[in-house]
């Protein structure tokens, strides 16, 4: 059986309870097929770039999935069809990652400074801003062709 990552976008008005709803609906799908599904990971409510079926914010899912071909397009059907998801795309892969994805090693990751630590750089306003030297100003008069 081939080895696939799956992941999908869920309708941002959904609760966590829905989502866990649809991830077993799916699960069920894969192995009526003859697959399984391994690890699952709920990334959460993130912002879209843009508008996705009028939603600005969606529910994320990844899926390990271990299944024949015809079970996973028997999913990807079942979610084209759904209201509730909003994208989807699955990848085959040659063998699933250990641990966590990189999306939730990011999430969890405090080693970066808060955003607005800048360290010790001086605190400046908009106008504050340093422009070097301009040079001589130019003269606008029409001195130019002669008086």
């Amino acid at each position: 059986m081939a080895l696939y990552e799956h992941v999908f976008l869920a309708r941002q008005d959904l609760s966590p309870q829905q989502i866990d709803a649809l991830v077993e609906q799916y699960k069920e799908v894969l192995t009526a097929g003859g697959g399984s599904v391994g690890r699952v990971e709920n990334w959460g409510l993130k912002s879209l770039t843009y508008r996705v079926k009028k939603n600005r914010k969606a529910y994320y899912t990844l899926m390990d999935i271990t299944a024949p071909a015809a079970a996973v397009k028997e999913m990807e059907r079942q979610m084209g069809l759904s209201e509730d998801v909003l994208r989807f795309m699955t990848i085959k892969v040659e063998q699933h990652e250990e641990g966590q994805s990189a999306m939730l090693q990011k999430r969890e990751r405090d080693d970066r400074p808060e955003r607005g630590d800048r360290g010790d750089r001086p605190q400046r306003s908009f106008g504050d801003r340093d422009r070097g030297d301009r040079g001589a100003p130019r003269r606008r008069d029409n001195q130019e062709g002669g008086e």
